[in-house]
């Protein structure tokens, strides 16, 4: 293939498959580079201020991030379902991003007064104030990347994803070694957020839509009608995600909430391919959502690929749960495995929940999703009411497994009966055999001494190779099989 042919796929959309694989490289690229670039970082970070500092910053970062919702009300997903089925809402943009702004400084209001509650350290009330204004200037890439999705033109959003990394990497590496402490660690993601901002403005504005103000009540009211489920859906997410070290610090279990955040950020790395497969998923399905044979099978695809990805995920993590942690930090953070083998699991099934509630999103099943959520953090509250106090991280990590195992069930019952896709299918079942096959034998391969006591990059290298390998030659020996 030629130049002028690669970038005509890349950068043009011609076709469903050709511009899901389009968007999934362009996203994928710049998901990866973010995660490792801010993966590295936060490992920096980890390592030089230790398990106690490191657990005030995390401590501070998941306080602000029970407020995030607040500066989206779930409009962002809304804004890309609605801009990619009729293009000329796009006129109503300007009065969105109006909206985004005060709900912005809001939020901003909440987070400052919420931080006399939740700690009496001046300290870490002075980086949770930083880390709100940092969280406030993200919401503009955000509803910006919005309406790039709904064009469908992901090559842009990967570029303002590597312009933020880059800033946000930059500055955190610079202040982590020369000026290393939590507030100054905090300044620094400020001013790369607000320096970033600048660059992603011009951009949106030459290319795509001219940045202006507008403040319609109506489009106001029409966009949060059809986003408050989504809103509190990402309220109660996040009080299920955060929440664990929220308690945690506000028992003064500094370090082991250093050491759970810890194993959480390698969590968030192995989660980087579903954010990948859902945007690029998303805006087909909501097109497609009214074609029932077309929308199962899309549905299929992103199913088979997250249960591909989530069993070896899985089965590698927990085998290699203390070999990965000894590479990444040291042995400070030894008491962090068993809690890195535990949120292994939620992850496998995180895979798994994403393609269900996108599905839910696509048929305009919102609310069931909030009603998921909803039910998921107060499980998730009781879980950590009980376990916190007698098992501090391991606690914490076995709540938060079981929660979404509980909304693993709630979202495939919702999905069974509320659409017309079937969860369950003849497809997804030889994918899930396949993959089994070939997770068993990778397991039984890096258990192995002589593969085990390698490097990790080594072990978790044979890893992929012995299941890629298994699974393709499952997949073809089945296909053979069947044309004969």
């Amino acid at each position: 293939m030629n130049i002028n042919g690669i970038g005509s796929l890349l950068l043009n959309n011609k076709s469903v498959k050709q511009t899901i694989f389009k968007n999934t490289f362009w996203i994928g690229l710049s998901s990866v580079l973010s995660k490792i670039l801010r993966t590295f970082l936060i490992i920096y970070i980890a390592r030089i201020l230790g398990p106690t500092d490191y657990g005030k910053f995390a401590f501070a970062l998941a306080f602000i991030s029970l407020f995030v919702t607040f500066l989206d009300l779930g409009l962002s997903p809304i804004i890309t379902r609605e801009l990619s089925r009729n293009k000329d809402k796009e006129k109503e943009f300007s009065s969105l991003l109006s909206l985004k702004i005060l709900l912005g400084l809001g939020t901003i209001t909440l987070i400052m007064i919420g931080s006399f509650f939740i700690t009496q350290d001046p300290e870490i009330q002075k980086v949770i104030w930083i880390l709100a204004g940092f969280s406030f200037l993200g919401q503009f890439p955000e509803v910006i990347c919005a309406f790039i999705r709904a064009r469908q033109k992901m090559e842009y959003e990967a570029l303002i994803q590597t312009i933020q990394v880059i800033l946000v990497v930059g500055f955190g590496f610079f202040v982590i070694f020369n000026f290393p402490s939590v507030k100054n660690i905090s300044y620094g993601y400020f001013l790369a957020g607000l320096i970033a901002l600048i660059p992603i403005l011009v951009i949106f504005h030459f290319i795509f839509f001219r940045l202006k103000l507008s403040f319609d009540i109506n489009v106001w009211k029409r966009f949060l009608l059809m986003s408050w489920p989504l809103a509190l859906t990402s309220i109660f997410g996040l009080i299920y995600s955060y929440i664990d070290s929220i308690m945690m610090g506000s028992l003064g279990q500094f370090i082991q909430t250093g050491w759970y955040n810890a194993s959480f950020k390698i969590i968030n790395v192995v989660l980087v391919p579903t954010s990948i497969i859902s945007l690029s998923f998303f805006p087909v399905l909501s097109r497609i959502s009214r074609e029932k044979e077309k929308f199962q099978k899309i549905f299929n695809y992103q199913m088979a690929v997250m249960v591909f990805l989530a069993v070896p995920v899985v089965i590698g993590g927990i085998i290699l749960a203390q070999p990965i942690i000894d590479f990444i930090y040291d042995a400070s953070y030894f008491p962090a495995v068993l809690a890195l083998q535990i949120l292994v699991v939620m992850a496998g099934i995180a895979f798994l929940n994403a393609p269900f509630s996108q599905v839910l999103i696509a048929a305009d099943q919102q609310k069931k999703i909030f009603l998921v959520t909803f039910l998921g953090a107060i499980t998730n509250i009781i879980l950590n009411i009980i376990l916190i106090p007698k098992f501090s991280l391991y606690g914490a990590a076995a709540a938060t497994a079981i929660t979404y195992l509980a909304m693993f069930l709630l979202y495939f019952g919702f999905i069974y009966r509320f659409t017309s896709i079937k969860p369950l299918n003849k497809f997804i079942f030889s994918t899930f055999l396949k993959v089994i096959l070939s997770a068993l034998i990778m397991y039984f391969v890096i258990s192995l001494p002589q593969i085990y006591n390698l490097h990790v990059i080594f072990s978790i290298s044979v890893g992929i190779i012995v299941y890629f390998s298994i699974f393709f030659i499952a997949n073809f020996s089945l296909n053979y099989f069947r044309s004969v």
